[in-house]
């Protein structure tokens, strides 16, 4: 009795494997692209038809192969790429798995035209069917050109589940640009139905940027770089303002190649922190430069999969550089009451107004001399304001009755002398509206800061460094205060003690849920310690329960959402003063804890315009 396990067919098995590396005519268009970056191409030429369906067309002026090369390459794992496991474990190239030209020619109908440099003839290899190989001398340009015709035609079931032509040809279009963006010292054409759809000339990264997205693409990106000996990381981010809700425009190479990390891509999103609301996706073109020997590009026959030897260092190296570099350029969305067809309007953000690294001189700038604190006033000035008060009260009643007094001696008297207007005068004005926002004059218009969530920002990085430097300091209450919780309440925060004794809380748990507050935060006014700590613990449990937030970032949240300045808090100039000045200290001064915006700027052009004078 004959077994019931059988080996495959040849045929078979070869179509079974076509499978994990033709899936789509994109796949395809992957394969030869990365083999002509490999053969040293500097003009490479893609031409489509039917979204690649019917034909898909690579050719390039690279170093070309001979007969017995172009023979080979078709064969199964047949590769000129690496020879040795020490190669495999460090490899420098796109292609390496010898798979790609055996798989298509698997499910098409394959052509390969090549001639070397120093060959007078090249050679034409022809697979109609498979197995059927016909070869001939002909005359060629130096390079390669492989089409591929009649996708899938010996495959049905995977042709008929391709999508539509629109649909292919957008997949055929982004890995092309991909491609492009990776390599921009290399010429690229793409046709479609004869069509000249990209002619992207050779130059800088800059310029392979505008050519793929848009003329002024740059004036909305922040630069990215970095370098150490073990990995280099450059490129661009997108500003806050061309954030898109559905994810395509993340461009991560790895040592030139297109991958996809999920580590890398989160690290990013982090570094944006609450700017991102919830559905956004940043954009990014970023370039990773590692030790080949230090990652693994061998997960998975489509090369997009990567692991890393030590994935957290990458992840926090990733996430402070972006941090770091978003840091250096002043993000405050610059917005303008734009009209549309309908008559209603709304607030539209500028996202190509250019901004160069560390230019912050379009915030509120106040005199370096200018004091907060009071002077300390003598006993000379005392004895000379009571001592003359009378005198002085005297002559402002009666000043219409000294005809003869000159006006120096009124000015002397009265100390009325006019002085030259000071640094303050001059600086930016600063006024606070409906004790809720503050407004205040910046070099390109006006900016307006939301009061309640600055502070929040301030008190939430505040709380984060205390909970990190465990260093506490405790403001002690002159007659503690004794309250009594829910049993919930009291749990959590017993439970959360420690970290609330390192932002300067004292708190003594007695019986039936008593806490007596023997010491708070210098941030807590006197008189609200109560209030605070209660509305403290309801804040978490809400956090805890619908955000699922880690417990130190849940703390400073928390704490930092029910210590902060209200609306409808009066605040000195002074103050205001110093919370501007502590905000734009913070890491990140444009969102609060919570995502919700902090600061906002109008130009004084759209002012011009809104008054006619534009």
């Amino acid at each position: 009795m004959s077994g019931r396990i059988k080996i495959l067919p040849e045929n078979l098995a070869n179509k079974i494997a076509a499978g994990e590396v033709v899936q789509r005519p994109e796949s395809v268009v992957k394969e030869l692209l990365e083999n002509s970056i490999d053969a040293e191409a500097k003009n490479i030429e893609v031409i489509i038809k039917q979204a690649g369906k019917s034909l898909i067309q690579a050719c390039d002026d690279g170093i070309g192969m001979t007969e017995d090369d172009a023979i080979l390459c078709i064969q199964k794992h047949a590769t000129s790429k690496i020879s040795s496991l020490s190669d495999l474990e460090a490899i420098k190239t796109l292609g390496f798995r010898g798979e790609a030209l055996s798989s298509i020619a698997a499910v098409s109908q394959l052509e390969i035209k090549t001639q070397t440099a120093y060959q007078e003839i090249g050679t034409l290899i022809r697979i109609e069917k498979e197995g059927e190989i016909h070869k001939e001398k002909i005359s060629a340009n130096k390079g390669t050109c492989v089409s591929v015709k009649n996708l899938f035609y010996n495959t049905p079931a995977r042709r008929k589940f391709l999508k539509s032509d629109s649909t292919e040809l957008k997949h055929i279009i982004d890995t092309f640009n991909r491609i492009s963006l990776a390599h921009p010292e290399i010429n690229f054409k793409f046709y479609n139905n004869d069509s000249l759809v990209y002619d992207y000339k050779s130059g800088s990264l800059e310029e392979r940027i505008t050519q793929v997205f848009a003329d002024n693409m740059l004036d909305a990106l922040i630069p990215v770089e970095e370098k150490t000996d073990y990995l280099s990381l450059s490129g661009y981010v997108g500003k806050p303002s061309i954030f898109k809700k559905s994810k395509g425009e993340q461009y991560l190479f790895l040592n030139k190649r297109y991958v996809v990390n999920k580590h890398i891509n989160h690290a990013v999103f982090t570094a944006f922190e609450n700017i991102l609301e919830k559905g956004d996706y940043p954009f990014f073109v970023l370039f990773m430069e590692i030790d080949p020997a230090k990652v693994d590009v061998n997960i998975h026959p489509s090369k997009l999969e990567v692991k890393f030897d030590d994935e957290k260092d990458v992840y926090n190296f990733v996430l402070a550089v972006i941090k770091k570099s978003i840091g250096s350029h002043d993000l405050v969305p610059a917005i303008s009451f734009a009209t549309s067809e309908t008559t209603e309007e709304k607030l539209s953000f500028n996202a190509f107004s250019p901004v160069s690294k560390n230019d912050f001189s379009d915030r509120p700038s106040f005199p370096k001399n200018y004091e907060t604190k009071k002077e300390r006033i003598t006993d000379e000035d005392i004895e000379l304001v009571f001592g003359k008060l009378a005198t002085n009260e005297i002559k402002k009643e009666h000043r219409d009755f000294f005809p003869d007094a000159t006006e120096n001696e009124l000015k002397q008297e009265y100390n009325l002398e006019h002085k030259p207007k000071s640094d303050v005068e001059e600086s930016s004005f600063i006024i606070q509206l409906h004790n809720k926002y503050i407004l205040s004059q910046i070099k390109s218009g006006l900016m307006i800061i939301d009061q309640h969530v600055a502070h929040e920002r301030i008190l939430y990085e505040k709380a984060l460094m205390k909970l990190e430097a465990n260093i506490p300091f405790s403001q002690q209450l002159l007659f503690p205060i004794t309250i009594q919780l829910d049993p919930a309440s009291y749990e959590i925060l017993k439970e959360l003690n420690p970290h609330l004794s390192k932002l300067g809380f004292q708190l003594k748990f007695s019986s039936k849920y008593y806490i007596t507050i023997e010491g708070v935060p210098e941030d807590i006014k006197s008189g609200s310690e109560e209030r605070i700590l209660r509305e403290f613990v309801d804040e978490y449990k809400i956090n805890q329960r619908e955000k699922k937030l880690e417990e130190k970032d849940n703390i400073a949240k928390s704490y930092s959402c029910k210590t902060a300045i209200k609306a409808g808090d009066k605040l000195s100039e002074s103050e205001m003063r110093l919370l501007i000045d502590q905000l734009f200290a913070t890491s990140m001064p444009y969102v609060c804890p919570h995502g919700r915006p902090i600061v906002i700027k109008i130009s004084l052009e759209e002012f011009d315009r809104r008054f006619g004078r534009a």
